[in-house]
């Protein structure tokens, strides 16, 4: 059987030896999952340890709050793409070492071209840092819609943020609230098909750049 173009960036990735995570104790290549076509990707961080298991980003405790959260904006694990910054889970889940961020960016960045998201969802400082190119804090930037070349961003903060911190809970629904009506504004009906997940179609509107005044 062919594979398509993502699974062959797949295969490629399964022995992974580009950086020094792949002596540091991870048990395989975590590289994402979800609709090939999506129209909405959300990108994490790095694996955990339930994904460095299982091989699969967003499967621990933060995947189940992910799951419940994609449910209240009126999403499902099967219509989106779920990936991470980093493929390999950093020892101790401690952060990801600027290194391995950029050995790794490049297979992000080959994914978002590959499935070709109208909307990339970024969970957390890391990842949201890695698409903007900015330093900048997830509190500042969350729930915003920022219009980049060939998507728009949608920062959130991460799930696991949240559990760690019970009182960020409350701003991350609000934050999937705010996703939800972002995507109100801009889905439109999906073609009913009998095989394939129906997943939402996307008509964003032309790139505002103003928007990005924020980082001057």
């Amino acid at each position: 059987m062919t594979l398509t173009p993502l699974q062959e960036l797949a295969k490629s990735l399964v022995n992974c030896e580009r950086c020094k995570l792949a002596k540091l104790g991870r048990s395989q290549v975590v590289f994402g999952v979800g609709n090939p076509h999506a129209s909405i990707m959300f990108v994490g961080e790095a694996p955990g340890s339930n994904e460095d298991l299982k091989g699969e980003p967003f499967v621990g405790a933060a995947g189940k709050l992910l799951n419940d959260l994609l449910a209240s904006a009126g999403l499902s694990r099967d219509q989106i793409y779920i990936a991470n910054v980093i493929k390999c889970r950093p020892p101790n889940n401690r952060d990801p070492e600027q290194d391995e961020v950029e050995t790794c960016k490049p297979f992000l960045l080959q994914q978002i071209r590959l499935i070709q998201p109208k909307l990339v969802c970024t969970l957390g400082n890391w990842a949201t840092q890695t698409l903007l190119e900015r330093k900048v804090g997830i509190t500042k930037v969350k729930a915003q819609a920022f219009y980049m070349k060939d998507f728009v961003l949608f920062p959130l903060l991460h799930p696991a943020a949240a559990l760690h911190q019970g009182n960020l809970l409350p701003t991350l629904k609000e934050d999937f609230k705010k996703l939800k009506e972002f995507l109100d504004k801009h889905t439109k009906p999906a073609e009913p098909t009998s095989t394939a997940p129906t997943a939402p179609v996307l008509n964003i509107e032309s790139p505002q750049p103003a928007q990005m005044d924020l980082f001057g």
